[in-house]
Order: C-alpha cells, then sequence, then structure tokens
C-alpha cells in the first residue's frame, strides 16, 4: 500500500488514476478547485478498497499547496507518489499567438508550470527523508513540438518537460526518480475544448493506466529522466 497524491484529480486522467490507484487498497489523496467534482468521487469511490482524501485546492497558489500536502501528511504520514496532472487549456477555442490575450497567456503558464513546481518542491522533503519517491509530470506531444494555435497551453508543456529533466537530473544521486508521461489524446472534456469539431475515436483515460501503475510501483525504482507515450507503453519490460 503506497500514497498517491494526484494534482487535478476530480475528472479526466486525474479521476481514471484516482480510481484506479483506489481499487488497489491505496492511500490517495487528489485536489481539484471545485468541490463538486470532488465530491462526486467520493460518492464514486467510496466502496473501494483504498482511503481517498479529497482536498478543494488551487495548487497554483502556495498556500493552497501547503495547506493540500500538510492534510495529506497528517492522514497518511507520509507520501509515496506523485502525479502532477493539473493544467489548464486556456481560451476556446485557442487563438494563434499574435491574437493571444497577455492576460490569459500568463494565466496559463502560471497554472501549468508554477503548480507542479510548487508541489514539487513541498513533496521532495519528505521523500528525501524517507529516501524514496516516485514523481510524474504530465506533458503533451504538443510540448516536445510547436503546434500552430496550441498556444500558451503547449508552450507549458515545453516548460514542464525542461522542469521534469532538471528535477530529474538535480535528484540523479538520491533514490527519487522524476518522470514525464504523454498520454496522447484522449476523449475528455479538455480535449473536445482543445478540438471541438473531432469526429474519431479516441481511448478512454482509464484505458492508458499501466505507465503510471509502472511508474508508482517497485519495477521502476531505476527509472528516472525519462519520457514515456502512455498509448505506446509495453509494460516496461524494456526500461
Amino acid at each position: 500500500m503506497k500514497t498517491i497524491v494526484i494534482t487535478g484529480g476530480s475528472k479526466g486522467l486525474g479521476k481514471a488514476l484516482a480510481h484506479a490507484f483506489l481499487k488497489k487498497g491505496n492511500h490517495v489523496a487528489v485536489c481539484a478547485r471545485g468541490e463538486e467534482g470532488l465530491e462526486r468521487l467520493r460518492q464514486e469511490t467510496q466502496t473501494f478498497s483504498g482511503e481517498l482524501l479529497a482536498v478543494a485546492a488551487d495548487v497554483s497558489i502556495e498556500k493552497d499547496v501547503e495547506r493540500f500536502i500538510s492534510m495529506t501528511e497528517q492522514r497518511f504520514s507520509r507520501i509515496d507518489v506523485l502525479i502532477n496532472n493539473a493544467a489548464i487549456l486556456g481560451p476556446s477555442p485557442m487563438p494563434l499567438l499574435l491574437d493571444y490575450p497577455n492576460r490569459d497567456f500568463l494565466h496559463v503558464l502560471k497554472v501549468n508550470i508554477l503548480n507542479p513546481f510548487l508541489v514539487t518542491k513541498r513533496v521532495l522533503p519528505g521523500m528525501l527523508v524517507q529516501g524514496s519517491g516516485s514523481i510524474i509530470n504530465i506533458t503533451s506531444e504538443a510540448g516536445g513540438t510547436g503546434y500552430a494555435g496550441w498556444g500558451a497551453y503547449g508552450i507549458s508543456k515545453f516548460g514542464i518537460e525542461g522542469l521534469t529533466e532538471t528535477w530529474a537530473d538535480e535528484l540523479a544521486e538520491t533514490a527519487i526518480r522524476v518522470n514525464m508521461v504523454d498520454p496522447g489524446s484522449m476523449d475528455t472534456e479538455m480535449h473536445h475544448l482543445a478540438v471541438p469539431e473531432r469526429d474519431y475515436e479516441l481511448p478512454k483515460p482509464e484505458e492508458i493506466l499501466d505507465v503510471f501503475l509502472y511508474l508508482a510501483s517497485d519495477d521502476s525504482l531505476l527509472v528516472t529522466g525519462r519520457r514515456f507515450e502512455a498509448q505506446q507503453f509495453d509494460g516496461g519490460a524494456k526500461e
């Protein structure tokens, strides 16, 4: 049994991850900005074998990060896995950069880059003391290639990739591993907002969780600084 922290855990990929880890009997702490989604998660998972802590918090705000992580440590004593999933898309439809409102551009960068920095920074001391931990950041195809029209969201994912590689290198001599996962296109509310004209089938978030289960497990103890594509993951045998 491990303690898993998931930011942005009330819908989409975060919600699917919470379900999966709770079904396996883990302690799971999730946060999201809206209490309504968190209450639905509590109701949906009340019969699962794991224990859920669901906290309303905006993890781009330092005091909310402190409150959420402190509550998690108080309830479960330790944090074994952090999944930095919380992110926003920005204006929808996403404007080209020339037309992108400055305030919206800065807001997307703040939320999508600052929140995994703040949460990781807050969680790391406990992981270093206990001598173990896995940190998983969520990236995107738009974080490796610049695509017209993906604006601040894509640029923020470039930042996530740099953040992941830097944390991994700084922690290379420790037992803390830091990796990133590109989940690929999924049937989620965010993807619908990004591509409203979609007329093709996409996998559900719960269909692409194997790589997260692997990175949260002891099978990946020596794996750090890596970028995984969830929909191409083969079970970790070759990693």
